[in-house]
């Protein structure tokens, strides 16, 4: 019903008043009770009474128009009511008790899922984002109403965008829009209401583009008129000459941002540009559908690799047609859509199809069914995320791509985005299968883990049970639902060996305070960290997080043993450098290997002395990074005499072919040859020059800083040895930092 027929402004144009409002939501719900919206009408005009808009309208228009749109997608009272009242608790006085006792528990917990995305005051803006879309995320899993709200809202500000006097706010907001509101759209089938958000938001910010496409547009529009009316008469008489009946065509100008995207991924000029009409054909049944595109394909040529059949294989969001594109009447490539009416009814109103003819609650459960597992897919991702912005990075990619349908063994269908590997399957079967995966069969045959899926393949998945993710899968997985599995893995691997590592240091630091405590003693101080338990204590102190230290003070209060300790370090540490062998303690002889160990646990090479194989080191618990390998004769140990807690005998692990990197100062004849010489020599050797600088040059000689890859000291004295035997070199020596 039209906008005419309605007696109902179009939205943007103006508020309806609220006996409009209700005959339009009567009209999809004719037995529903009016008292609810007009009381919800009459209560924000009150509240919003004394507010304005920065187009200087009164405020009370935004929700209005807010709820006349989810009204003219059929949504249900309770939905249209929670529209007008969705800033009320964010803006006035009125708190969410208000609005429950008011209006009844539904449309109370439907305003406080809208107002809890509202933004976070003391964190920066790129948290802001990242946070209100995991809230949103959190809200329409409880119902998804609350996305249907918040579109239409975010619609009616992009509308109204031009009113906001800041450039770089209107920028941000239309990025957001382009970034997460319009892909959220698509996912939940209001694909009207998506091409609308990413025109605004390309009309924002990419005006003299846009521009430039409409006035091509508005050009093949007009000389193309008759033209696509003559394709229409055609295409009708193909449907009727197919005995089909009771069809409808049309033809639809794609939106400005549609067709620049086109030439983005084509690479297309304006010039080059020329189907910018895309035909409709809407006929009865299923079978209907198949019937037309026998006719089309019967009658036309048709473009290989453009035919998608979404009947068959619906998209996520529901969305059913068939589209292919044909070399058409009057000799022209032209994209036709192919659908029934139910299913046009469903790809107009999307999601909201579902209350179109439905009074009372609906959940997101009820409403979404399998179409919209989606959803509950994202929400199990906050689960696993770290933080907001890798969630909101992790989701994008899903919101963004295109998707790929692939079957297991027993013909289960698993939907997932464009370029998605085994890995990305073996996740989305369920995330013990991506834990164990070592490879797959893929249509019968043998295939690695970094193989990209195809629409019908079939993916058995292999599996091991001593297998585990690689850090070096996040390279290779594009899904949001294997990124975050395994990030978690391996957060969950990074965990248990801090715990183990602080269990070490603290057995360390009980010994040299000569005290005895056992590890259940934990629980009972975790909570002056705000610490859940003991093992909370003890990763936290591997991590380099709570001194040792603090926590044997904390456990034996009074303890005065600082300064022996101190001592007794400085001790032991003059005879390691006097090369003598010194027992410290059962504990204190093992090792820390340099090798296997998970990343985010990484050993780091200090930049001060660059420790090589073959010298004698000691490793240092670094603050949340790990351990940091120092040689022992290293001048800034120093900073840490008072802290014997976070150190750590090491030693190199034999078997290692891992390269370290030697720095070497050296000064060469400033004469022809000489910087060859050098160079030539380092190669001769096996060393691998990383990084060269000049640090002086005069008339006679010239300074060099000079960074080699080798594997030990032994390798690194051979090169120095090498380096001074040559005439046109002074001098070489081992630089330290």
């Amino acid at each position: 019903m039209s906008a005419a027929e309605t007696g109902i402004p179009e939205q943007g144009l103006g508020p309806a008043t609220k006996a409009q409002l209700i005959s339009r939501v009567q009209h999809a719900h004719p037995e529903f009770d009016a008292s609810v919206v007009s009381a919800a009408y009459d209560y924000a005009q009150l509240k919003h009474a004394a507010q304005t808009r920065a187009s200087g309208d009164p405020y009370f228009t935004h929700p209005v128009r807010v709820a006349t749109y989810l009204a003219e997608k059929r949504l249900d009272p309770a939905t249209v009511a929670t529209a007008l009242l969705h800033d009320v608790v964010e803006d006035t006085d009125a708190t969410n008790g208000d609005i429950c006792k008011r209006f009844g528990s539904t449309v109370g917990e439907l305003v406080e899922g809208v107002t809890k995305l509202t933004s976070l005051e003391d964190t920066s803006r790129e948290l802001k984002q990242a946070e209100n879309f995991r809230k949103l995320l959190l809200a329409l899993s409880r119902d998804i109403r609350v996305l249907l709200v918040k579109l239409s809202d975010r619609l009616d500000n992009m509308r109204t965008l031009q009113f906001i006097p800041s450039d770089e706010r209107r920028s941000r907001i239309a990025t957001e829009t382009l970034e997460i509101y319009a892909p959220l759209a698509a996912r939940i089938g209001m694909i009207d209401l998506k091409e609308e958000l990413e025109d605004l938001a390309f009309l924002e910010l990419m005006p003299e583009a846009r521009e430039s496409i409409m006035q091509r547009t508005a050009f093949l529009r007009e000389a193309g008129d008759a033209v696509t009316v003559d394709i229409i008469q055609q295409l009708r008489q193909d449907m009727k000459e197919a005995g089909l009946s009771n069809v409808e065509i049309n033809g639809r100008i794609k939106t400005p941002y549609s067709i620049w995207k086109k030439m983005q991924t084509k690479d297309l000029d304006l010039g080059q540009l020329s189907d910018i009409v895309a035909f409709r054909v809407i006929v009865e049944g299923i079978g209907d559908c198949y019937a037309a595109l026998g006719a089309l394909h019967g009658n036309y040529s048709h473009r290989m690799g453009r035919y998608k059949d979404y009947i068959s294989t619906p998209k996520p969001n529901g969305y059913q047609s068939i589209h292919t594109v044909v070399i058409g009447p009057e000799n022209q490539s032209i994209e036709v859509q192919i659908r029934s009416h139910d299913m046009h009814q469903k790809a107009e109103l999307g999601l909201a199809v579902h209350w179109a003819y439905k009074d009372g609650t609906v959940s997101a459960d009820q409403a979404a069914g399998d179409n919209y597992n989606w959803v509950k897919q994202l929400v199990d991702i906050l689960e696993y995320s770290k933080d907001p912005q890798e969630f909101l990075d992790n989701t994008k990619l899903d919101l963004f791509q295109n998707q790929v349908f692939c079957f297991t063994p027993q013909g289960h269908l698993i939907s997932l985005s464009n370029d998605a590997t085994v890995v990305d399957f073996a996740y989305a079967v369920h995330s013990d299968v991506g834990n164990t995966c070592v490879g797959a069969r893929i249509n019968g045959k043998i295939r690695p883990l970094h193989t990209v899926l195809r629409n019908g393949d079939q993916v058995e998945i292999l599996r091991s049970k001593n297998a585990a993710p690689n850090p070096e899968w996040l390279n290779i997985v594009v899904s949001a639902k294997a990124r975050a599995s395994i990030r978690r893995y391996i957060r969950n691997a990074e965990r248990d060996q801090h715990v183990a590592l602080g269990r070490q240091i603290l057995a360390r630091a009980y010994r040299m305070n000569e005290v005895e405590a056992k590890e259940k003693a934990l629980d009972d101080i975790a909570s002056k960290w705000r610490l859940e338990d003991g093992e909370d204590v003890l990763a936290q102190v591997g991590a380099g997080l709570i001194p040792a230290g603090d926590v044997v003070r904390t456990l034996f209060p009074g303890i005065a043993r600082e300064n022996s300790a101190r001592s007794k370090e400085q001790r032991v540490l003059e005879r390691l450098k006097a090369g003598e062998t010194v027992d410290r303690g059962q504990a204190d002889s093992s090792k820390v290997e340099l090798k296997g160990l998970i990343k985010g646990m990484a050993v780091h090479f200090a930049r001060c002395c660059h420790p090589l194989p073959g010298e004698r080191i000691v490793g240092i618990v670094a603050t949340g990074k790990g351990i940091t390998i120092h040689t022992i004769d290293c001048d800034n140990l120093v900073n840490f005499y008072d802290q014997p807690e976070r150190w750590l005998e090491v030693g190199w692990e034999s078997s290692s072919e891992t390269t370290h990197v030697g720095r070497l100062r050296v000064i060469l004849s400033n004469e022809p040859g000489a910087l060859g010489t050098l160079t030539t020599l380092i190669g001769r050797t096996g060393g691998n020059i990383l990084n060269f600088k000049f640090l002086n040059r005069q008339s006679d000689f010239f300074e060099t800083l000079v960074d080699v890859e080798v594997g030990d000291l032994r390798q690194l004295n051979v090169i120095i040895a090498t380096l001074r035997s040559a005439p046109s070199i002074e001098s070489v020596e081992r630089q330290r930092g």
